[in-house]
């Protein structure tokens, strides 16, 4: 009997792939780069199954263009690179990885906090550059962590990570989101629900962990910057266009706040060439959940997640279960 054949976009950990293997009949994009739109509706004509990355569009183009697809299995938690809404009307599965990152993600938040606040990278490069000519009482100043304000934006599940690390620097922790805690998460966390502004005007470092959604681009933009004191900092590991990055290289260049950390850029893979130019912000590739356990982690549940949908299976993540229904 032959077994339900399934393209994979990119490499993914090996663990992941021998799973696939020992049910599926899997061909994979050895070359790992993302494909163009045509390339990835040519692998597609004869598959059943296609294992993405958010690096993967797939929009109405690509659904309607892979007569046998049933299953769109995202090695992310997010999907806001696939057209759902044309997936359900095709009755074809979308899959996600939740909860797998959360604690990886909280960990790299605090890498990118404590990088721009206290200069961590800055102090790289001028050692590198043979420029370090002995210890100085003036030398890359940052700011100190314990004891100060947290404002977090977003008290989800990578949120509430955060906040229960910074209990452990003694921060004060303020958050908001649209929906408020209940009063015994607040007390575990430690946390105080405040509205956006207040957040922004009294945090000293402030977090992003908000969904991509039209009401959430630029959730950060002119007005909001304007808001936060001189010395704050502002960290996204979430996803980049809650940022208006041309707002936010205007405030780190005339210093109308101290530093920011990105790990996300609005036009990804592309960054602000202002961004490039500053010394005031921490810049990473999109790594907040790129550990080897987590990654290998988050490309097995894709792969459950694809062998039960083939197997006539609801599967454990499904984003568009009404298409069982």
């Amino acid at each position: 009997m032959s077994r339900p054949k399934v393209f994979v976009s990119r490499l993914i950990p090996q663990e992941a792939l021998d799973l696939l293997c020992s049910r599926l009949e899997v061909e994979i994009n050895s070359d790992d780069h993302p494909l163009s739109k045509p390339e990835l509706i040519s692998h597609l004509q004869d598959k059943e199954g296609l294992i993405c990355l958010l690096t993967d569009i797939i929009d109405e183009e690509v659904l309607k263009s892979a007569p046998s697809l049933r299953v769109v299995s995202n090695v992310a938690v997010g999907y806001d690179n696939i057209e759902v809404e044309a997936a359900t009307r095709r009755r074809i599965a979308v899959t996600n990885t939740p909860g797998v990152l959360d604690e990886t993600t909280a960990d790299f938040t605090w890498a990118l906090l404590m990088a721009t606040a206290r200069r961590v990278v800055e102090g790289d490069r001028f050692c590198r550059a043979g420029k370090f000519q002995g210890w100085g009482i003036m030398l890359l100043l940052g700011q100190d962590i314990h004891g100060q304000v947290l404002g977090i934006c977003g008290m989800g599940r990578i949120g509430r990570a955060v906040a229960r690390r910074a209990k452990g620097f003694g921060m004060k922790i303020i958050y908001t989101d649209l929906r408020r805690l209940e009063g015994a998460i607040e007390q575990e966390l430690g946390a105080s629900y405040v509205d956006k502004d207040v957040l922004l005007q009294e945090a000293d470092f402030v977090t992003l962990h908000v969904p991509l959604l039209p009401e959430t681009r630029h959730y950060i933009s002119r007005r909001e910057l304007s808001l936060m004191k001189k010395t704050a900092h502002l960290i996204n590991a979430s996803r980049g266009p809650v940022v208006d990055e041309e707002a936010l290289v205007e405030a780190l260049r005339t210093r109308q706040i101290a530093g920011a950390a990105l790990d996300v850029f609005e036009h990804e893979p592309l960054i602000h060439p202002g961004l490039l130019e500053l010394d005031n912000v921490v810049l990473a590739p999109h790594i907040a959940s790129a550990s080897v356990q987590t990654r290998t982690r988050m490309a097995t549940m894709a792969a459950e997640n694809m062998i039960a949908a083939l197997e006539g299976r609801i599967p454990p993540h499904v984003v568009n279960p009404e298409i069982y229904r």
